[in-house]
């Protein structure tokens, strides 16, 4: 369970949005979160790559032979 408290044009665009769709408010909140969660998460993820890269890097050749691709 999850509160939050919404800037209050937030809240209005929020429910004028709800009532015109006929979808809920929380609807809504879930779509916003869950699309914006993995946008933070490949985010992070490549920060934490650029902040500590691997130890070998493989170039399409090495990758296309390792799972043999052309078969």
């Amino acid at each position: 369970m999850l509160a939050i408290r919404l800037p209050e044009d937030i809240e209005k665009r929020l429910v004028a949005l709800a009532e015109k769709t006929g979808r809920t408010k929380t609807y809504y909140a879930r779509e916003a979160i869950i699309e914006h969660l993995e946008d933070l998460e490949d985010y992070y993820l490549a920060v934490h790559r650029l902040e500590y890269p691997p130890e070998k890097f493989w170039s399409l050749e090495e990758l296309e032979q390792e799972i043999d691709l052309e078969s």
